[in-house]
């Protein structure tokens, strides 16, 4: 049961893809704290049909938009609009997609094509939803926007290919948007640097599992988990976080500030 953190507000939540995404988790945390939703993902996802188990539980009505499409963010804001009956507070922006990685191109031998999708639907996408938003004065005053991303936008990890580019983009943007719609309506904006998690996603990357071993064994309290992400995410969206803007936000169980562990030097002396 939630303590009513969100009572009163509403906002739109990009990416719940199924049961294991942070999206997903998220949704459900912000409908048990008093939020009212609105789901929306790309129309490929949509075909899928998860997300309707999904829009039952949190009674939210599902709107497909490709974020790479202006039309199709127009149509969703105005839907989004008519359902909350006016502006609304917050937004998350989980999304993600490389077709470089998906199609296992080293990052030395990338399709420069397939690049620049990776990076419209994984980065500037962010920026399209908030110009969309701003365009149509959607954001309440004192609104809050959060995208999920990854320490691979600060340090080197190689299988994560082209993303870590995106992921560094993404996080420009969170900065730069962030100044400006808090000069325009005091709208924060935020990204949250999650530890590697176990959803569908995730898991398409090279070596997974030894990735998100090794993270566990860096992280003074063990990686961040989808659950404590979303938990994490209502409350940046609550007006606890007022004052917070333009951050990179690590959650991550303290890994990205661990030089070394104990488990990993035991582990590189076997």
């Amino acid at each position: 049961m939630g303590n009513n953190l969100l009572k009163g507000k509403k906002g739109i939540i990009f990416g719940a893809l199924d049961e294991k995404s942070i999206a997903w988790k998220t949704a459900l945390k912000c409908y048990d704290e008093g939020a009212q939703l609105v789901l929306t993902n790309a129309p490929v996802a949509l075909r899928m049909g998860e997300i309707n188990k999904l829009a039952d539980a949190v009674k939210a009505p599902v709107i497909g938009a490709d974020v790479t499409n202006l039309e199709d963010l127009k149509n969703l804001i105005d839907g989004s609009m008519k359902h909350f009956g006016g502006s609304f507070d917050f937004i998350l922006h989980s999304i993600g997609m490389s077709l470089n990685v998906r199609k296992g191109k080293h990052y030395t031998e990338m399709n420069y094509e397939w690049n620049q999708k990776t990076m419209d639907i994984s980065a500037m996408s962010l920026h399209k939803v908030l110009r969309t938003a701003w365009d149509m004065d959607a954001l309440s005053e004192w609104g809050s926007v959060v995208a999920l991303t990854y320490i691979a936008a600060q340090r080197v990890f190689p299988d994560y290919n082209e993303m870590a580019d995106a992921k560094a983009l993404l996080e420009s943007v969170t900065r730069m948007f962030g100044y400006y719609y808090g000069q325009k309506k005091k709208v924060r904006v935020n990204s949250i640097s999650q530890s590697p998690t176990r959803t569908t996603a995730g898991s398409g990357v090279k070596g997974f599992d030894g990735f998100i071993n090794y993270a566990e064994k860096m992280s003074p309290l063990g990686n961040a988990s989808a659950d404590d992400c979303a938990n994490y995410i209502a409350l940046m969206f609550s007006d606890y976080t007022r004052m917070v803007t333009m951050q990179n936000l690590f959650h991550d169980g303290g890994f990205s500030f661990t030089g070394v562990t104990g488990a990993v030097i035991e582990q590189m002396e076997k």
